[in-house]
């Protein structure tokens, strides 16, 4: 390699949420890890509303080190939005996120950047070993990731770890929102881009509590079924909604056929089977409906398209 060749830029991108007691030592132990590796490099702390001093000691570190840049959000945004905004305004060649809480390791940073050309992949997730979190949370954590393998074929062990490391034109493609950033190496394949995962350490938390609450239990499957209807069918919504309508339709003939049979062929009144005739009649209904949302979802696609174009 040329060794007049400038190394490449990058850029660290840190969440924070109530982290006040934890950012002086993330910033030293990032500071001292990316200066041993030789690259140019900013750290980007996207402060998500917090009230706990962190706004204060961000400032300060901005104030004396060129290379911090803070963006502070009035009120809590959740950490989608904090990471949609440090993936616009990272200026690096690779980009890594990493949570503040300390749990991650800095260290790590240059194992996950140099394996991105090692594996000739796009991006680089953590996969947390021996890792030092509350049951619920480590097992829910467990489920999830095997149930998000087996439903889009990406084989992480640790899909939602803080702990990545990107390409920059992955980071530039995607728009995170919601509470989509659990997945976003699966927003990466529908995009085309290919992950890979190394092994990493985890520590326990030594400040502060834990952001993780029960709701996240239930959220993350809503969060999972958004995504994968957000990557498979959003320019094909019939497809989806055209699907479930036919099987709905067609339960509900046959049932209202079965009906029908029991009147004329074995001379059963209707009231009989009243409860199987409304529940055909609101196959029907349902159906017709899910059929009728796949075409206005075809139709704004299409002039979505035809708008941009």
């Amino acid at each position: 390699m040329d060794q007049d060749q400038p190394k490449a830029m990058v850029s660290v991108i840190v969440p924070v949420f109530n982290e006040a007691e934890s950012l002086p030592e993330l910033y030293q132990s990032l500071c001292r890890v990316l200066e041993a590796a030789g690259n140019p490099f900013e750290i980007l702390f996207i402060d998500d509303g917090s009230h706990d001093g962190s706004q204060m000691i961000e400032r300060n570190l901005a104030a004396q080190d060129d290379r911090v840049i803070i963006h502070q959000f009035r009120r809590n945004r959740g950490k989608a939005a904090a990471l949609n905004l440090g993936f616009a305004e990272a200026r690096g060649d690779y980009v890594v996120t990493i949570d503040a809480d300390m749990q991650d390791d800095p260290e790590a940073i240059p194992a996950l950047i140099a394996e991105i050309g090692r594996q000739n992949v796009d991006l680089i997730s953590g996969w947390k070993q021996h890792r030092q979190d509350p049951f619920i949370k480590k097992y829910s954590s467990r489920l999830f990731n095997g149930v998000t393998r087996l439903l889009t074929g990406i084989h992480l062990h640790d899909m939602n770890n803080g702990l990545k490391a990107y390409r920059a034109e992955v980071v530039k493609t995607l728009d995170v929102y919601g509470e989509l950033h659990r997945y976003i190496p699966v927003l990466a394949k529908a995009q085309g881009f290919r992950s890979g995962e190394i092994k990493v350490r985890h520590f326990r938390r030594k400040y502060g509590k834990t952001k993780y609450g029960m709701s996240r239990f239930y959220k993350g499957l809503l969060d999972l079924l958004t995504v994968l209807f957000v990557t498979r069918f959003m320019r094909r919504p019939m497809h989806f909604f055209g699907l479930w309508g036919g099987v709905l339709i067609l339960i509900g003939f046959l049932a209202e056929l079965w009906v029908l049979i029991l009147k004329y062929f074995y001379n059963e009144p209707f009231q009989t089977h009243l409860a199987l005739l409304i529940f055909g009649v609101l196959l029907l209904v349902f159906g017709m409906q899910f059929l009728s949302l796949g075409l206005l979802s075809e139709m704004i696609t299409f002039a979505d398209k035809s708008k941009r174009e």
